[in-house]
């Protein structure tokens, strides 16, 4: 009965070029191997040993030749296609055990699990199965710091056995040994033997080489001596021929996500320090554009709400064209007969009212006090939607019949009377007594910030005529009923007045146009702070790259140890770009704590802030496309690196 070699390698050779020069390592290596086959290859440093150990264990390939790997020739596989057949055939020990620095023994020998559809439980329950055949049973959870050089190496060899290895590949493993643990793991290396399993030794001593049933010597390159393959016994157990478990399948897409988080999360506490640094820079960043949005976005909505609280459906009329000069207290082009026919003939129009202000001092008993007398119209409560809190306004009646009667602010109250009520009570405004017929509802203060309570309401008529002393209107403002219709009413008034005047010796404002503009405005200015502050969220980014770029560098041994136990590249780029993402999200989670505590901090000191649900999901998601964005490069880099150069990293 024939038996398909495991191994075949057919002119196989190996060349390597630094510029134009080549150097070549292997030269036509032949080489069968057979199943459960105990093979030492033995030569000296530099006759190409662990070179071909590397192209065996398909950590490097061919320059030329043949190699057939239990038939299949693996010549035109692919780097994943590479990786898997490592996951599901070979097992590595190695003379310097690379075996990962911070994780326990058990989490070592779990690692080629990881890349195969075992369960956690099961990877566990194998690894420890595996830690207990071979004496480590109460050396689980010990770091290999913790461990003696034989006790690494018995981790190294139950890693490689931990996906059944079929083929050990041992590459100097009594090297770094003293005589006894030597003896040992070769004493463990026959026990695996006998049990099935092929063992292919690397070494340059003859004492191992003796424990093995077949040597073959190399040298320069060329195999100088090999008794050829042992004839196969079709009795013995071979693990390859066992039912293909579970640890020769892929892992679900999600159990990839949980072992790369779980070995980012890892990696960032071993180094607290440096991670704390690099979230520095996105804490910052995402802190800086969530406060400076709230900031910017406070003011604009302040000087909103304040213009607003003049009405934001109102049209203000002035006198004066847009080419006559003079200021509005000169232009004598508005009279009240303009505000007559807005009110009956232009439409969507609550009111229309007159608004002739000006300082003056008034006098009740021997307190004085000076206030803003604003001659306007019965219809002012309506126009300005500003109610009154006691007594009355005064009337269309009193209006027209030039009635002495004031309506008080707030502030003038409280200044002239204190806590007496005012109404009924007589004040002098420019030399004429006026009767307190009412009191307005506190307003606050303007866009400009002036107290809009500091004033006294009088008849236009009586204002006109009694304490300004003209007859012309200084403006005209129009309380526009459908905001919708905003623009059409303005041009409507427009148009009425243009007629009855013949030329536009008048301007209108709208307040609508207004607000629009000078958000507009702010927005700019708020934009311009969040870019401000998105920048360094950037240089937070470029912080990331730069210590993924020095973490990859720090762990390239640890690639190298990961592909050789059947990580694919997706894995290395999932691992290190799951990373870059966790410092982000991380990064990105306390920035916006960090910015809405300093924004509410400065929010109590005065400084208007508004917060809003868009700039911190736009700063997070920044963050996190941050993450992915600088985390890929170092991440790919990662991914693409050879074995056994990373394997070969000091």
């Amino acid at each position: 009965m024939s038996v398909t070699p495991l191994l075949e390698l057919r002119g196989v050779t190996k060349s390597y070029h630094n510029g134009e020069l080549e150097t070549r390592v292997l030269h036509g290596i032949d080489l069968t191997v057979y199943p459960g086959e105990f093979v030492a290859i033995m030569g000296a440093s530099g006759s190409g040993k662990s070179t071909l150990m590397n192209i065996i264990g398909c950590l490097d390939k061919p320059t030329e030749g043949l190699y057939r790997f239990n038939g299949r020739d693996v010549a035109n596989l692919d780097r994943d296609q590479l990786a898997q057949l490592r996951r599901e055939a070979f097992g590595f020990v190695f003379q310097s055990y690379n075996l990962l620095p911070g994780v326990s023994a058990l989490d070592n020998v779990e690692m080629p699990a990881i890349y195969s559809a075992l369960t956690p439980a099961q990877r566990k329950a194998r690894a420890s199965e595996l830690l207990s055949t071979l004496g480590l049973a109460d050396r689980l959870d010990h770091r290999p710091s913790q461990l003696s050089g034989g006790q690494q190496q018995r981790v190294s060899v139950a890693r490689a056995l931990m996906n059944g290895g079929q083929i050990i590949l041992a590459d100097e493993p009594t090297g770094a040994l003293d005589s006894q643990s030597g003896r040992d793991v070769m004493d463990l290396l026959r026990s695996l033997s006998a049990q099935g399993h092929t063992i292919v030794l690397i070494t340059h001593d003859a004492e191992v080489a003796k424990h093995a049933h077949r040597r073959i010597d190399i040298s320069d390159g060329r195999i100088v001596a090999d008794p050829g393959p042992q004839t196969p016994s079709t009795t013995q157990t071979d693990p390859s021929d066992q039912p293909t478990a579970d640890w020769h399948r892929d892992p679900p897409f999600t159990n990839e996500l949980v072992e790369g988080s779980k070995t980012a999360f890892r990696s960032l506490s071993s180094n607290l320090f440096r991670t704390a640094l690099t979230l520095l820079g996105i804490v910052i960043g995402v802190a800086s554009v969530i406060t400076m949005l709230a900031i910017g976005d406070g003011a604009r909505q302040e000087v909103v709400d304040r213009i607003s609280s003049m009405g934001s459906n109102l049209l203000l009329v002035r006198p004066g064209g847009p080419d006559q000069r003079g200021g509005r207290w000169t232009v004598t082009t508005l009279v009240p007969e303009d505000m007559d026919a807005i009110n009956v003939i232009v439409p969507n129009v609550i009111a229309a009212i007159p608004e002739l202000t000006g300082g003056q001092t008034l006098r009740y008993g021997n307190a004085d006090h000076r206030a803003e007398i604003n001659s306007t119209s019965f219809q002012f409560p309506q126009a300005r939607q500003w109610s009154v809190a006691s007594g009355n306004f005064f009337t269309r009646e009193q209006q027209d019949d030039y009635a002495s009667v004031a309506v008080l602010g707030q502030t003038v109250a409280d200044s002239l009377f204190d806590d007496k009520d005012p109404l009924g009570e007589y004040i002098m405004i420019h030399k004429v007594l006026f009767q307190v017929i009412g009191v307005m509802s506190e307003r606050g203060a303007s866009p400009m910030g002036q107290d809009q309570d500091d004033v006294v309401l009088v008849p236009y008529t009586t204002g006109s005529l009694r304490i300004f002393g003209q007859q012309h209107l200084r403006n005209i403002t129009v309380a526009v009923d459908d905001t919708s219709q905003m623009n059409a009413t303005q041009d409507a008034v427009h148009q009425l007045l243009l007629q009855r005047h013949g030329t536009e010796d008048f301007q209108i404002r709208n307040m609508a146009s207004l607000i629009d503009t000078i958000s507009e405005t702010q927005d700019t200015l708020t934009w311009l702070l969040g870019s401000i502050a998105a920048i360094s969220l950037l240089v937070g980014g470029i912080g990331v790259m730069n210590i993924m770029l020095v973490s990859v560098t720090e762990r390239t041994r640890e690639i190298g140890v990961r592909m050789a136990t059947g990580a694919r590249t997706r894995h290395i780029l999932q691992q290190f770009l799951i990373e870059a993402l966790v410092v982000s999200a991380l990064g990105g989670l306390i920035g916006v704590v960090m910015g809405l505590g300093v924004a509410a901090i400065v929010g109590y000191f005065g400084t208007p802030i508004h917060y809003s649900v868009l700039p911190v999901v736009l700063a997070f998601s920044c963050a996190f496309a941050t993450g992915l964005i600088f985390g890929y490069l170092p991440a790919r880099k990662a991914s693409r690196l050879n074995p056994v150069n990373a394997l070969a990293t000091e």
